[in-house]
């Protein structure tokens, strides 16, 4: 049996993410309050996608909504109001990893309090709510999936009991206790032993099925302290001793790539209770 102890959208791929209570179960991740996870985006004006590997201080832009707006705050800057409604705008074509689509330009306005907040001339973008980006089926078995602006696939899930254990590595070799954030989820679980969910073939809460499809693979992002956006001590070296995986050429892993197998629409709620299944 697995709880959900946390869910997390980030409406703003690579910026601060929003812990809420309930979040609705898509096809192409996490909504809720009116937005979904990695929504908007930021990209260089030739379109090309950042995130807190180039630009670690992205952990500090705030996302959150306020009435009909997406309220975004930064330290040092004026709040930012981006409307929820979709309007009628410009559009940029934007690389995101292999991908390459049409986004919503947020316009001028935007462009420039991103930049300044960055300290590099960028863009914001949105993703277009009558267009899909299917994630590769490689790890799916043919199952079909889609995604937002996430790196590969809708959801990411890990275990409580997982970063205790990291935690535990981590004291042991004198570092600090690393906080979930660092892992970016969208859904944190109880009730399962550490690294279970490495092996659980779905799951599954009344008409909802969850399925992890693929491991994690980790970049730098864990080191960035996601309070302060300043990256510290690299856990990689540690993580490194036990969490590589060969079906990804010995890449350090932490997590589950996971899709919305079914009962898309389904709502999640922290507390909520699934039964796992093993798949080894």
């Amino acid at each position: 049996m697995a709880i959900i102890s946390q869910l997390i959208v980030y409406p703003i791929k690579s910026c601060a993410g929003l812990a809420v209570e309930e979040a609705v179960a898509t096809v192409s991740g996490l909504a809720a309050h009116g937005i979904h996870d990695r929504e908007w985006m930021l990209v260089t004006n030739e379109g090309l996608f950042l995130t807190q590997r180039e630009f670690p201080h992205m952990a500090t832009i705030v996302p959150r909504v306020d009435g009909d707006a997406l309220l975004v705050t930064a330290p040092g800057m004026p709040p930012l109001r981006l409307p929820l409604a979709h309007r009628e705008c410009a559009t940029l074509r934007v690389q995101i990893w292999d991908d390459a689509i049409e986004a919503d330009d947020c316009g001028d306005t935007a462009a420039q309090w991103f930049g300044q907040a960055l300290g590099t001339a960028c863009r914001l973008v949105r993703f277009r709510p009558a267009l899909a980006r299917p994630t590769s089926t490689k790890w799916t078995g043919g199952a079909p999936s889609s995604a937002r602006f996430a790196d590969a696939y809708p959801l990411l899930l890990i275990g409580q009991a997982s970063l205790d254990d990291i935690n535990g590595r981590m004291l042991a070799a004198g570092r600090e206790a690393l906080p979930m954030d660092r892992f970016r989820p969208n859904l944190v679980v109880t009730g399962l032993e550490a690294f279970e969910e490495d092996y659980t073939g779905s799951l599954q809460s009344g008409a909802i099925v969850i399925k992890p499809v693929k491991p994690c693979a980790r970049c730098p992002i864990p080191a960035i302290d996601q309070a302060t956006g300043i990256p510290g001590p690299d856990p990689l070296d540690i993580l490194h001793t036990w969490r590589t995986k060969a079906v990804l050429e010995g890449a350090v892993c932490v997590g589950m790539n996971c899709i919305v197998a079914e009962g898309s629409g389904g709502l999640l709620r922290v507390g909520q209770a699934f039964d796992a299944s093993l798949s080894f």
